[in-house]
């Protein structure tokens, strides 16, 4: 049975349990994971949901086939998706195979993890894909725009009595995280961390979206992915709004994608208005979620909904995102 299944191995499998735990158990998966005819996505379903093995740490994604995108799922699967996300998911996983497999990995060990040491795991990753082929082809075909000279703040802070407001302020941009507003951002944060009589921290952004994520003006232009890497652990306004959390409300709009969603997570109440829509694109780009996304998210909805929203690519809306506990309240 297993050199069968072996023998029909083009990228993507569709197993019964026991037929993923043969290949999971066999001491030749590395053979069949590895390599240009790697095996990427194994598709598994059955009735023995308790039985499916953990792949532990090899690179490949275990994929539940269960009734909806986010279902019930056994723990040991990165991700459950209904029949009608199968083709997305697959889209997005033939696309960029070296991302997508770097994310369930990272998830699966990052799980247990502190949120400093999570932390620092996602952007060891993050930057290693920036160095990477598909993130470079993503870079050499997607169109680049002259950045512009902003004017004035991109954040803006204002403070009444003990609560500390800040606003991120580029909506020109849908609040686009640039190098410029992520330091901003953080010696935001930075004065409600070190004030102690700062007793709530509202989060918002200005104009049509909350924040769309990375600003695509700056992606993989600026210095080289190991230099990133220290900056990113250095100014990091995840570890700030981590920090902070017990004293944040994140109230979010529009477009929160990529980075806006992933540090909103972080926040101890999140307030969505009805338009929100929510999405993770990274792994698109070739990337993972860098923000802290693959942080905060499963530390709200799992470490499944959270592999569901980046390897499909599919977006949710704020109700969706309500059932799933990654925001605490939906208002007009």
């Amino acid at each position: 049975m297993v050199a069968a299944i072996y023998d029909q191995c083009i990228g993507f499998l569709e197993l019964s349990v026991s037929e993923y735990n043969d290949f999971i158990a066999s001491p030749w998966a590395h053979e069949r994971i590895a390599g240009a005819d790697r095996t990427t996505l194994l598709l598994v379903s059955g009735a023995a949901k308790s039985e499916l093995m953990a792949p532990e740490s090899l690179p490949v994604i275990v994929c539940w086939i269960g009734d909806v995108l986010g279902g019930d799922g056994p723990g040991a699967a990165d991700l459950v998706v209904g029949r009608d996300d199968i083709a997305d998911l697959t889209s997005t996983v033939a696309r960029n195979p070296l991302a997508a497999t770097t994310l369930a990995v990272l998830l699966r060990s990052s799980a247990d993890a502190t949120v400093a040491s999570a932390l620092a795991q996602e952007s060891a990753a993050y930057s290693m894909l920036q160095a990477g082929p598909e993130f470079a082809a993503w870079r050499a075909a997607a169109p680049r725009s002259p950045a512009t000279a902003e004017i004035g703040p991109t954040v803006a802070v204002e403070r009444s009595d003990d609560t500390l407001t800040i606003t991120l302020d580029r909506p020109q941009r849908h609040n686009a995280i640039s190098s410029r507003l992520r330091d901003e951002l953080c010696e935001a944060l930075a004065v409600a961390v070190t004030d102690d009589s700062i007793r709530n921290v509202l989060l918002r952004g200005n104009g049509p979206s909350f924040c769309s994520g990375g600003d695509l003006i700056e992606f993989g232009f600026g210095t080289d992915p190991a230099t990133a890497h220290i900056t990113r652990l250095a100014q990091s306004p995840a570890r700030l709004l981590y920090l902070l959390r017990d004293r944040v409300t994140a109230e979010i709009h529009g477009s929160t994608l990529g980075g806006g969603i992933e540090l909103a997570a972080f926040a101890g109440r999140v307030v969505a208005r009805r338009d929100t829509t929510i999405g993770l694109p990274e792994v698109g780009l070739g990337l993972i979620p860098g923000a802290g996304g693959t942080v905060s998210l499963p530390r709200r909805i799992g470490r499944q909904r959270t592999a569901a929203l980046a390897l499909t690519g599919r977006r949710i809306d704020a109700e969706t995102a309500l059932s799933w506990g990654l925001v605490d309240e939906v208002v007009d």
